[in-house]
């Protein structure tokens, strides 16, 4: 079984999501699972995981509908405040949520590059263990050495890095990335997802082979059971159909057995979600 491990879905508006600017044009309208749901029939992907891209308890409503409605959403990672008081409350609230597998903040978008360790934040991410909810862990790469003390913190969660933490590929920037990778991956509760390349690369003059050392560093530090493939539709598409974003990952993963590549392809993600 195929599974795309992360791609989002919202109804535009241009008030809430104004990080899509007019260089995003392409992404400026609705995505709805009908929409989506053809091409992963195209591409032979049998569900998804829905993650959130508002920091609303709205957001996380929205999805759970959707993921109710259509059987081939497998499971959401939604957002709430886990900087709440109440968050024992609220992560109560959710567990009645089959679906729901975890959680996710924009780190990425917080000016604090020390957010992840704010005491009140990380009193939400120890209440996650409770209920067996995961983390996904969205940064930039100078967030990194925040990321490394952050999930010494919390040996017991689970936890998966979105994006490969966004290296930065029109430079080829890959050394302080690629340490502060490998000391994260030393942490055996901690995945890394394969997604997100082709919008952190040049988005008209991107080739596959520039991803190549980025995807080495990550199979040799996180090896093939703790990656997983995600599209990142639609936000993809600024750079790339949805068939050649799938292309980059097996092509690259066509040197490993057929046990690993269907582990990196959807094993993995029925394993860390729950799914």
């Amino acid at each position: 079984m195929i599974i795309d491990a992360h791609q989002h879905f919202w109804k535009y508006d241009p008030i809430r999501d104004a990080w899509i600017d007019d260089t995003m044009e392409v992404i400026r309208q609705d995505f709805f699972p009908e929409q989506l749901e053809p091409v992963f029939k195209a591409h032979g992907i049998q569900g998804c995981v829905a993650v959130q891209a508002d920091q609303s308890e709205n957001e996380t409503a929205f999805l759970l509908d959707l993921a109710a409605k259509h059987d081939f959403i497998k499971g959401v990672v939604g957002w709430t405040d886990l900087r709440s008081t109440s968050i024992s409350e609220q992560l109560h609230y959710y567990s009645q949520f089959p679906k729901l597998k975890g959680f996710r903040h924009i780190v990425q978008g917080e000016p604090d590059p020390m957010f992840l360790l704010r005491e009140d934040f990380c009193r939400g991410i120890l209440a996650l263990a409770q209920y067996d909810f995961s983390y996904d862990i969205l940064v930039y790469p100078k967030q990194l050495p925040a990321v490394e003390k952050f999930v010494d913190q919390f040996p017991a969660q689970r936890m998966i890095i979105d994006h490969l933490a966004k290296p930065d590929f029109k430079k080829g920037e890959l050394d302080t990335w690629a340490a502060h990778i490998r000391k994260i991956a030393a942490a055996p509760n901690v995945c890394c997802k394969i997604s997100g390349l082709v919008t952190e690369a040049d988005w008209k003059n991107w080739k596959a082979h520039q991803f190549e050392p980025f995807l080495d560093t990550v199979l040799e530090a996180f090896g093939c059971d703790r990656l997983l493939f995600g599209s990142d539709w639609p936000v993809c598409l600024l750079a790339a159909e949805y068939g050649e974003v799938k292309d980059i990952i097996t092509d690259y993963i066509s040197r490993l057995s057929s046990v690993e590549q269907q582990k990196i392809m959807g094993g993995n993600a029925i394993a860390f979600y729950h799914l």
